[in-house]
């Protein structure tokens, strides 16, 4: 981030930014929580990953930066990039970076095992997992219950709408959490868990790398931000090196597929701000010169969202050192993030995957099925929703 501040500086005289770093994940939002409460504390621009901006703008914690010039950098996005920073008219952040999801995988663990190609269908994947398994092979993938958001995305994929934001007034909202698709991507991943094909262990953790690095896993259903991840814990390297490759995301169904997301980020202009109007044009200019582009995903290997990175002939062909030099950005991670249309996140965000990462858990301990977890959050949900004013429907 020092990188792009210096260089939004040097190009700016009608504004600098100083910046600080408060963390990230749970440990940034309890401070933006604590700050929208106590009605001061916030900056005047805020990076948050972009499926928490709901969570905010419900609260009136962040402004509508549409009057202040947001909507003159849409077309630098795709429009599910940009979906997913707006609601209805208002815009409530700038896309930074994305995660379009893709299923990584050790090419030594499928030649092994005579897995010729990787899994295009959930069923497929199902299937070379119990054939890896019945072989006295590593287990296919892992659920791990601290990544709900992963789970959300594939609810959604296989056509869940988790939640609905009236436009008209945000304080009504559509709850289906324990619709079909939602139950049943809940049962697929049990079944996984119960016959032993998937591990249990939580992902971003010195143990779960580990077992990254020694084989444990054939697959990692993930985002592309994941080669940057696993590159800086150590993975790829040493016994590791050589043997991973990226292919598209396993489908639902095949004659309909569908890109999601998992991750990202953008840039937000709190309602406590004092200069709006400038804060919007610090929010549009991070990581918008070609130097902080190039150095977010050649450096901080992140995928940027910005039109302008995507459609260029380096990031196209730019072979991966992760992935033995293949052109995933061209073969994966670009058409996925194309084809990627944009989600309804949840205005409760932190509160519905608390309860997800709980449900999780209890279906890795064999103490409640996929579809009764997704019944059971269903209530709980929309208990809490009706509990914070919401009016909801289901």
């Amino acid at each position: 981030m020092a990188t792009v501040v210096d260089n939004f500086n040097k190009l700016h005289t009608d504004v600098q930014v100083c910046w600080n770093n408060v963390g990230q994940g749970d440990a940034e939002y309890t401070k933006v929580q604590t700050a929208i409460s106590a009605g001061k504390g916030l900056p005047d621009v805020v990076m948050l990953e972009s499926d928490h901006l709901s969570s905010y703008s419900i609260q009136g914690g962040l402004a509508d930066i549409s009057q202040y010039g947001a909507n003159d950098v849409k077309k630098n996005f795709s429009a599910g990039a940009w979906a997913d920073v707006t609601q209805g008219d208002a815009v409530y952040g700038i896309p930074v970076d994305g995660g379009p999801m893709a299923l990584i995988y050790r090419t030594d663990v499928f030649t092994k095992y005579g897995i010729t190609t990787p899994p295009t269908t959930w069923v497929e994947y199902a299937a070379d997992a119990a054939k890896v398994k019945a072989a006295g092979g590593p287990v296919f993938g892992d659920l791990a219950s601290n990544v709900p958001s992963m789970i959300m995305a594939l609810q959604i994929q296989k056509g869940a709408q988790p939640f609905q934001i009236d436009k008209s007034d945000p304080k009504k909202l559509t709850i289906k959490l324990d619709d079909q698709a939602s139950k049943d991507v809940l049962d697929y991943w049990a079944g996984l868990v119960k016959t032993n094909v998937v591990g249990v262990k939580d992902q971003f953790t010195t143990d779960y790398i580990s077992g990254v690095v020694n084989g444990d896993y054939a697959t990692y259903v993930s985002a592309a931000w994941a080669p940057g991840y696993l590159s800086g814990a150590g993975v790829g390297t040493g016994a590791s090196s050589g043997v991973w490759a990226v292919a598209p995301l396993p489908q639902w169904n095949a004659s309909n597929p569908v890109s999601v997301n998992w991750g990202g980020s953008s840039f937000a202009v709190t309602s406590q701000s004092a200069n709006k109007q400038l804060a919007t044009t610090v929010a549009k200019g991070l990581y918008a010169d070609a130097d902080s582009l190039a150095d977010g995903w050649k450096n901080q290997v992140i995928f940027p969202l910005n039109t302008s990175v995507l459609s260029s002939q380096e990031f196209i062909d730019n072979k991966s050192a992760f992935f033995s030099g293949q052109t995933a950005n061209k073969d994966v991670y670009i058409p996925a993030e194309t084809a990627y249309k944009g989600a309804v996140y949840s205005p409760i965000t932190v509160y519905y995957y608390a309860q997800l990462t709980a449900a999780i858990a209890k279906i890795n301990q064999g103490q409640i099925s996929g579809s009764d977890a997704a019944t059971q959050l269903q209530k709980d949900i929309v208990t809490y929703a009706q509990g914070q004013g919401f009016t909801v429907t289901q």
